[in-house]
Protein backbone atom coordinates (compact mmCIF):
# COMPACT_ATOMS: atom_id res chain seq x y z
CA UNK A 1 0.00 0.00 0.00
CA UNK A 2 1.51 3.54 -1.00
CA UNK A 3 2.36 6.12 1.74
CA UNK A 4 0.36 9.30 2.00
CA UNK A 5 1.79 12.21 3.71
CA UNK A 6 -0.79 14.43 5.04
CA UNK A 7 0.13 18.11 5.76
CA UNK A 8 -0.90 19.66 8.98
CA UNK A 9 -3.89 22.15 8.77
CA UNK A 10 -5.46 24.76 10.20
CA UNK A 11 -7.87 23.86 12.99
CA UNK A 12 -9.92 27.29 12.65
CA UNK A 13 -13.56 26.59 11.59
CA UNK A 14 -13.22 28.99 8.75
CA UNK A 15 -10.23 27.25 7.45
CA UNK A 16 -11.39 23.63 7.43
CA UNK A 17 -10.58 21.96 3.88
CA UNK A 18 -13.14 21.55 1.40
CA UNK A 19 -14.43 18.80 1.52
CA UNK A 20 -14.13 18.29 -2.07
CA UNK A 21 -10.46 18.89 -1.69
CA UNK A 22 -10.24 16.38 1.68
CA UNK A 23 -8.20 13.31 1.52
CA UNK A 24 -9.90 9.92 3.06
CA UNK A 25 -8.35 8.92 6.10
CA UNK A 26 -5.20 6.57 5.12
CA UNK A 27 -6.04 2.81 6.35
CA UNK A 28 -8.87 3.27 7.75
CA UNK A 29 -9.64 -0.32 7.42
CA UNK A 30 -6.80 -0.72 9.58
CA UNK A 31 -8.39 -2.92 12.86
CA UNK A 32 -6.87 -2.12 15.72
CA UNK A 33 -7.46 -3.76 19.30
CA UNK A 34 -9.99 -1.63 21.39
CA UNK A 35 -9.30 -1.27 25.00
CA UNK A 36 -12.68 -2.54 26.66
CA UNK A 37 -14.34 -3.68 23.61
CA UNK A 38 -14.09 -4.93 20.57
CA UNK A 39 -11.53 -4.95 17.76
CA UNK A 40 -12.25 -2.06 15.28
CA UNK A 41 -11.62 0.30 12.57
CA UNK A 42 -11.75 3.87 11.54
CA UNK A 43 -13.92 2.86 8.85
CA UNK A 44 -16.69 1.53 10.71
CA UNK A 45 -17.32 4.65 11.95
CA UNK A 46 -18.10 6.73 8.80
CA UNK A 47 -21.05 8.22 9.75
CA UNK A 48 -19.41 9.80 12.54
CA UNK A 49 -17.93 12.83 12.70
CA UNK A 50 -14.27 11.27 14.26
CA UNK A 51 -11.47 13.15 15.85
CA UNK A 52 -8.54 10.62 15.82
CA UNK A 53 -6.12 11.59 18.51
CA UNK A 54 -3.23 9.82 18.76
CA UNK A 55 -1.42 9.93 21.96
CA UNK A 56 1.02 8.00 24.31
CA UNK A 57 1.74 7.47 28.13
CA UNK A 58 5.27 9.62 28.17
CA UNK A 59 3.53 12.49 26.36
CA UNK A 60 2.99 15.27 28.98
CA UNK A 61 0.75 17.13 26.42
CA UNK A 62 -1.78 14.27 25.82
CA UNK A 63 -2.64 14.44 29.69
CA UNK A 64 -3.79 18.01 29.45
CA UNK A 65 -6.07 16.67 26.19
CA UNK A 66 -7.86 14.14 28.19
CA UNK A 67 -10.31 16.12 29.81
CA UNK A 68 -10.87 18.19 26.83
CA UNK A 69 -11.64 15.11 24.95
CA UNK A 70 -14.42 13.47 27.92
CA UNK A 71 -15.64 16.92 27.61
CA UNK A 72 -16.29 17.23 23.90
CA UNK A 73 -17.46 13.38 23.01
CA UNK A 74 -19.80 14.46 26.49
CA UNK A 75 -20.62 17.47 24.79
CA UNK A 76 -21.17 16.37 21.15
CA UNK A 77 -21.56 12.24 21.21
CA UNK A 78 -25.66 12.36 21.28
CA UNK A 79 -24.68 15.00 17.96
CA UNK A 80 -23.14 12.29 15.71
CA UNK A 81 -19.34 13.23 17.49
CA UNK A 82 -17.54 9.94 18.23
CA UNK A 83 -13.40 10.31 19.66
CA UNK A 84 -11.54 7.77 18.92
CA UNK A 85 -7.47 7.70 20.56
CA UNK A 86 -5.35 5.84 19.49
CA UNK A 87 -2.58 4.69 21.69
CA UNK A 88 1.11 4.49 20.32
CA UNK A 89 2.78 2.54 23.57
CA UNK A 90 4.68 -0.97 22.38
CA UNK A 91 3.98 -1.66 25.97
CA UNK A 92 0.22 -2.20 26.23
CA UNK A 93 0.45 -2.01 30.27
CA UNK A 94 1.90 1.39 30.20
CA UNK A 95 -0.92 2.87 28.37
CA UNK A 96 -3.26 1.44 31.11
CA UNK A 97 -1.47 2.74 33.79
CA UNK A 98 -1.84 6.10 32.27
CA UNK A 99 -5.48 5.38 31.44
CA UNK A 100 -5.75 4.41 35.46
CA UNK A 101 -4.73 7.75 36.03
CA UNK A 102 -6.39 10.00 33.04
CA UNK A 103 -9.37 8.26 32.49
CA UNK A 104 -10.77 8.70 29.20
CA UNK A 105 -14.59 8.12 28.19
CA UNK A 106 -14.22 8.10 24.61
CA UNK A 107 -12.91 4.72 22.24
CA UNK A 108 -9.37 3.66 23.06
CA UNK A 109 -7.21 1.38 20.28
CA UNK A 110 -3.77 0.29 20.46
CA UNK A 111 -1.50 0.50 17.45
CA UNK A 112 1.58 -1.03 19.42
CA UNK A 113 2.99 -1.90 15.65
CA UNK A 114 2.80 2.01 14.79
CA UNK A 115 0.77 0.78 11.11
CA UNK A 116 -1.08 4.45 11.05
CA UNK A 117 1.77 6.99 12.45
CA UNK A 118 3.53 6.95 9.72
CA UNK A 119 0.45 6.88 6.96
CA UNK A 120 -0.78 9.94 8.95
CA UNK A 121 2.66 11.70 8.91
CA UNK A 122 2.93 12.38 12.40
CA UNK A 123 5.58 15.11 13.23
CA UNK A 124 4.30 15.17 16.94
CA UNK A 125 2.67 14.02 20.02
CA UNK A 126 -0.52 14.59 20.55
CA UNK A 127 -1.40 15.02 16.78
CA UNK A 128 -5.06 15.28 16.11
CA UNK A 129 -7.34 14.72 12.90
CA UNK A 130 -10.51 15.66 12.03
CA UNK A 131 -12.76 13.35 10.18
CA UNK A 132 -16.20 14.33 8.17
CA UNK A 133 -19.05 11.93 8.16
CA UNK A 134 -18.02 10.23 4.51
CA UNK A 135 -14.21 9.54 6.49
CA UNK A 136 -12.27 12.23 4.74
CA UNK A 137 -9.44 14.44 7.01
CA UNK A 138 -10.86 17.68 7.01
CA UNK A 139 -8.78 19.17 9.37
CA UNK A 140 -5.58 18.11 12.01
CA UNK A 141 -3.08 19.92 14.81
CA UNK A 142 -0.06 18.70 16.51
CA UNK A 143 -0.25 19.04 20.11
CA UNK A 144 -2.48 20.69 22.40
CA UNK A 145 -3.04 24.04 23.24
CA UNK A 146 -5.81 24.88 25.88
CA UNK A 147 -6.06 28.64 24.32
CA UNK A 148 -7.05 27.01 21.07
CA UNK A 149 -9.90 24.79 22.14
CA UNK A 150 -12.35 27.17 20.91
CA UNK A 151 -11.54 26.97 17.57
CA UNK A 152 -10.97 23.09 17.50
CA UNK A 153 -14.61 23.32 18.83
CA UNK A 154 -15.91 25.63 16.51
CA UNK A 155 -14.33 22.92 13.81
CA UNK A 156 -16.21 19.96 15.67
CA UNK A 157 -19.64 22.09 15.72
CA UNK A 158 -18.86 22.79 11.91
CA UNK A 159 -18.67 19.64 10.88
CA UNK A 160 -21.49 18.22 12.93
CA UNK A 161 -24.01 21.32 11.22
CA UNK A 162 -23.12 19.59 7.63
Amino acid sequence: MALILLPLISTHAADLTPAAQAQPAPLSDTVLPRIGGNDMSLEQLQGKVVLVDFWASWCGPCRESFPWMNAIQDRYGDDGLVVVGINLDQDAQAAQTFLNTVPANFIIVQDTQARLPEAYGLIGMPSSYLLDRQGRIRASHTGFHTGRVAEYEASIQQLLAE
